[in-house]
């Protein structure tokens, strides 16, 4: 951690030097105006303790500009009886709180040790929820690539641009982008561009003086000042009007903006993340959207695909959706059906997941006995499982719908054959229900010929086998281990 203490006492600043004995820490100090600007131009800071008089320099609010440069930081203002009014103007600027002078060592290194805890515990639950996060989006390439560059580029002030399908996830994108920054405290503030009234979108944004519109009766704050010191996240950008997209502009370049009927700028710290379901360069070539602002927002993109190209995150979803909305309709679902689960794996999702969620919400709504059934799903859903019913991976009777979920998305580590392997039967047996005749066999002996029969029919390629049947590699390793169905160069 980066800690930066100016001070224009040079005997406290000395002893600070000497005494210092933090861990982990690094110190920067002055005892003079004219070097904290290069200071502060050079190294990123993590925690400031600043006297009041350095509180503005060459005509600059160092509080604004130590926060623009530094997402994040903890500022500290050093003030006494006489100057503690500037003290309280920095907090109302962002400061964190103010110290009255004289002040120990022991204080500082006390507050700095308390920052320094925070912001380990911060890394740590940042990186028990990319965990999370490597399941909810979805374990491919394509997701792995884009996760990593989110953890690249969440702690920088970058702006961003988010692009994908309606529904894929590009607002929960946008939240991860800000909770992995320096500004995760601060303000997330989401706004759909295209479902504000055009001639409203300005005032909504931007804010609005006191009589500047009709029915305007009191000064109006807008959404940029709400997200000061956070991020605002601007949803279908591409339908922003043309003068609109200049004031956006505007604020991209020196972090102004005006209120409607103002001509005072007010300086604001926002970090912009945009998203759209558009093809904006098509718009540029239209006349419709800006060259410049789209490359302003374009600083880092990341697209988005859908979800039927991810769908081995659709049963993580699926339990992550349940977990949502059970206790909200008052259901304790514990089962899943085995029809339901195959409907759920199989179907497009044209909607994505926005789509998915609404589903498992109708499901649960419907569902009685804490089961959800293949009836509880939309028509349209239920469709292919009504007209294969025969290929319905088996579960045991008293499989738990977390079982089940979990048992697909593979969660335990084990070692299971590499991707693109191909895993040979010691025998392979074709199997239809037509097959069956009138005899009754048992759900294990079912299962194991319909595995059997996937073997066959997909010569043995494990990604194929489980694409089809909905399951993951290391449910098809487990299930071919119970029931005794040997691999390539394994003995009986």
């Amino acid at each position: 951690m980066n800690v930066l203490i100016a001070d224009l006492d040079k005997t406290f600043i000395s002893d600070i030097q000497r005494s210092w004995s933090l861990n982990d820490t690094e110190l920067f100090t002055c005892s003079d105006q004219e070097s904290l600007m290069p200071l502060v131009k050079n190294d990123n800071i993590d925690l400031a303790f600043i006297e009041v008089p350095f509180l503005t320099l060459e005509n600059m609010d160092m509080v604004s500009y130590l926060k623009e440069r530094n997402p994040g930081i903890e500022i500290f203002v050093l003030c006494d009886s006489k100057n503690w009014p500037g003290a309280t103007g920095a907090i109302n600027r962002g400061a964190n709180s103010f110290l009255m002078k004289p002040i120990s060592l022991e204080q500082l290194e006390s507050t700095a040790q308390k920052i320094q805890s925070q912001q380990q515990t911060k890394n740590t639950h940042q990186l028990m929820e990319s965990q999370v996060l490597d399941s909810l989006l979805g374990d491919t390439p394509e997701m792995r690539k884009i996760l990593k560059t989110v953890y690249k580029i969440a702690p920088t002030t970058s702006t961003v641009l988010i692009t994908g399908e309606s529904g894929s996830g590009k607002e929960f994108l946008a939240n991860v982008v800000h909770r992995y920054s320096k500004r995760a405290a601060e303000p997330f503030v989401a706004v759909n561009c295209g479902a504000i009234p055009e001639n409203l979108v300005e005032s909504e944004l931007f804010g609005a003086k006191k009589g500047s519109y009709t029915g305007s009766t009191t000064d109006k704050k807008g959404l940029f000042e709400a997200a000061n010191g956070g991020t605002l996240f601007l949803d279908e950008v591409g339908e922003l009007s043309a003068s609109t997209q200049v004031k956006l502009l505007r604020f991209l370049q020196n972090h102004e903006i005006r209120r409607v009927g103002e001509t005072e700028a007010r300086y604001l710290d926002v970090r912009i993340i945009a998203a759209t379901n558009r093809d904006l360069q098509q718009a540029m070539h239209a006349g419709t959207f800006r060259e410049d602002l789209y490359y302003r927002l374009n600083t880092f993109h990341l697209q988005l695909p859908p979800l039927r190209e991810r769908k081995a995150v659709i049963p993580t979803l699926i339990r992550y959706f349940i977990l949502k909305y059970k206790e909200a309709h008052g259901k304790d679902i514990v089962d899943l059906e085995p029809a339901a689960q195959y409907a759920l794996t199989r179907y497009a999702y044209p909607g994505n997941i926005r789509e998915l969620e609404n589903i498992v919400e109708h499901a649960i709504v419907l569902s009685e006995n804490g089961v959800i059934r293949l009836e509880d799903l939309p028509e349209d859903v239920q469709a292919e499982a009504r007209e294969k019913q025969f290929a319905i991976p088996h579960m045991t009777e008293n499989a738990t719908a977390a079982q089940a979920i979990e048992d697909q998305t593979g969660a335990a580590e084990m070692a299971v054959p590499a991707a693109n392997a191909v895993v040979k039967p010691a025998a392979s047996v074709a199997f239809t229900p037509a097959e069956q005749g009138d005899d009754i066999i048992s759900l294990e002996e079912m299962e194991r010929r319909h595995i059997l029969h996937a073997l066959s029919v997909c010569k043995g390629n494990q990604t194929e086998i489980c694409e089809k049947l909905g399951i993951s590699r290391s449910t098809l390793w487990r299930k071919m281990k119970a029931l005794k169905i040997q691999m390539e160069g394994e003995s009986a």
